[in-house]
C-alpha cells in the first residue's frame, strides 16, 4: 500500500502546522470495509513489524502504549513559564496534543518508535582562501526522509494485516523522544537528546502510531551519563543551564531558526555555524566512542559567499528542507553575514565587496549584521548612516524590519 500525503501549497503542507521544511505525517489507510485479519498473535505480528523496520535501516526500534505522557507534559509547561523554550513552538506550541499520541490517531493502541542513525564523517577540507560555514550533521542530508521511508516500511506489514497506521517524524504532533524512551530504546543524556547504547545521540527519532495492540518491547533503558558534565561544560554559550535543562535562548541551534537580529551577545561564540550545533553531541563520551562514519554530508559545508550571491529561488531550492523562519531565505543571509564577520579575511576584495552591498541592503537587518561583520573584520566604516539595531528575536516574527517594514511573521 502506498502511504497518502498531504497536499504541499504556497510554502505550507496541508493538514500539518509543524516545521513546513518537511513532508507531512504520511497516513496508511486501512482499505474501507477492511476490518484486522487477527490471523497473527500480537507478539508475532510485533516482531514481523520490527524486522520490517530493522531491514528498512533502523538502528534501533521498539514499542510503547499509547498514554498520555504526564511527566513531559508537566515539564513543557514548567521550561515554558521559565521562558526556557525561548519562543520555539514545536511540541511546546500544544503540549496538551504533543504528549498524548492517542490524539493522533483515535483507537490507537501501541507506538511503533524507531532510531535513524545519521552519523556523518568530518566534513572536508574547504578550498582555500573560501569562507565556509558548518552545517549540523543531522541536517547535512535529507535523514528525515529515510526515517520516513523505513517507519513507512513497518507501516506497512501492520496495513497489511489491516491496522491503521499514522507515521510521525520531526512533527509537533508528539515529543518523540520520550516516545523513544518510553520504548525502551535509550536514556536523556544530561543535554537533553536521547542516548541509544549502540548510536549515541546521532539519530533521529519517530513513530508509527497504530490500532494494533502491539505488547510493549523491554525495559526503560536507566541513566547512563552518571557524573559526567562535558556537554553542560562543552556547550559554547551555558545553554545547558542543568542536567537536561536547555535554554533555548542561549541555544545556538534554536537562535540560528529564529525571527529577528541574531543576538549580538552571540555572534561570536557562533563561530563558523550556518545552521544546527553539534557542540554538546561531540563532546559525548557515547559518541566519542563510535566509530568514524565514513560518509560526508551532501551539504556539511556551504560557501558563504556563493550563498550570499544566490537569489531567493536558489537558496530555498537548495536548502528549503530545513527549518527557515517564514520560509524567507533573509535568515539564511542574516546566519552567513554573522559567519563571514567571525572567519572571512577582511583583506579579501570579495568579502570587503559582499559587506559592503549587504550595508547597502534595502532589508535593514541585513544591513545591520553587515555592519557588525565589517566592523569585526577591521574595515573602514561606510560613510552612509547604518541603521541602528533593532530589538532580538521575537515569537511573533521581527519588529517591522523587512525590506516593507511589514512582519515577516513565524512559520
Amino acid at each position: 500500500m502506498t502511504p497518502t500525503l498531504g497536499a504541499v501549497t504556497a510554502g505550507r503542507i496541508e493538514g500539518y502546522d509543524g516545521p513546513a521544511r518537511l513532508a507531512p505525517s504520511r497516513v496508511v489507510r486501512r482499505p474501507s470495509g477492511h476490518e484486522p485479519a487477527g490471523d497473527m498473535p500480537p507478539a508475532g505480528l510485533r516482531s514481523e513489524v520490527l524486522e520490517a523496520g530493522r531491514r528498512a535501516g533502523l538502528a534501533a526500534v521498539g514499542v510503547a502504549p499509547v498514554e498520555v505522557f504526564e511527566s513531559t507534559r508537566r515539564i513543557l509547561h514548567r521550561r515554558k513559564a521559565q521562558g526556557h523554550h525561548g519562543g520555539m513552538q514545536f511540541t511546546y506550541r500544544n503540549p496538551e496534543r504533543s504528549t498524548d499520541p492517542g490524539r493522533i490517531l483515535p483507537g490507537a493502541a501501541a507506538l511503533v518508535v524507531g532510531a535513524l542513525d545519521y552519523a556523518r564523517a568530518t566534513a572536508s577540507e574547504p578550498v582555500p582562501g573560501r569562507p565556509v560555514a558548518r552545517v549540523a550533521r543531522y541536517a547535512s542530508d535529507d535523514v528525515y526522509g529515510a526515517l520516513r521511508s523505513a517507519l513507512g516500511a513497518a507501516a506497512r506489514v501492520l496495513a497489511d494485516h489491516g491496522y491503521r497506521t499514522v507515521v510521525v517524524a520531526d512533527d509537533n504532533a508528539l515529543v518523540d523522544r520520550e516516545a523513544a524512551r518510553r520504548a525502551g530504546l535509550g536514556y536523556y543524556g544530561k543535554n537533553s537528546n536521547l542516548l541509544l547504547e549502540n548510536s549515541g545521540s546521532w539519530v533521529v527519532l519517530g513513530s508509527v502510531v497504530t490500532d494494533a495492540a502491539l505488547p510493549p518491547t523491554g525495559e526503560r533503558v536507566p541513566d547512563g551519563c552518571g557524573p559526567c558534565r562535558r556537554c553542560l561544560d562543552g556547550c559554547p554559550t551555558g545553554a545547558i543551564v542543568a542536567a537536561g535543562v536547555v535554554d533555548a535562548r542561549r541555544c545556538l541551534a534554536w537562535l540560528l531558526q529564529a525571527t529577528g537580529d541574531f543576538p549580538m551577545e552571540f555572534r561570536e561564540a557562533l563561530g563558523d555555524r550556518l545552521y544546527g550545533c553539534d557542540d554538546c553531541q561531540e563532546v559525548c563520551p557515547p559518541n566519542r566512542r563510535m566509530p568514524e562514519a565514513a560518509e560526508v554530508g551532501e551539504q556539511a559545508s556551504v560557501d558563504v559567499l556563493d550563498l550570499l550571491g544566490a537569489a531567493d529561488e536558489e537558496l530555498m531550492e537548495r536548502h528549503g528542507r530545513w527549518y527557515i523562519p517564514a520560509r524567507d531565505p533573509r535568515y539564511l543571509r542574516r546566519n552567513a553575514l554573522v559567519v563571514l564577520g567571525n572567519i572571512a579575511d577582511g583583506s579579501d576584495p570579495e568579502v570587503v565587496g559582499t559587506l559592503r552591498r549587504y550595508q547597502r541592503h534595502p532589508d535593514r537587518m541585513l544591513a545591520r549584521h553587515a555592519t557588525w561583520a565589517a566592523q569585526r573584520l577591521g574595515l573602514e566604516p561606510e560613510i552612509a548612516t547604518v541603521p541602528a539595531a533593532a530589538p532580538a528575536a521575537s515569537p511573533g516574527g521581527d519588529p517591522g524590519d523587512g525590506p516593507g517594514d511589514g512582519p515577516a511573521g513565524d512559520s
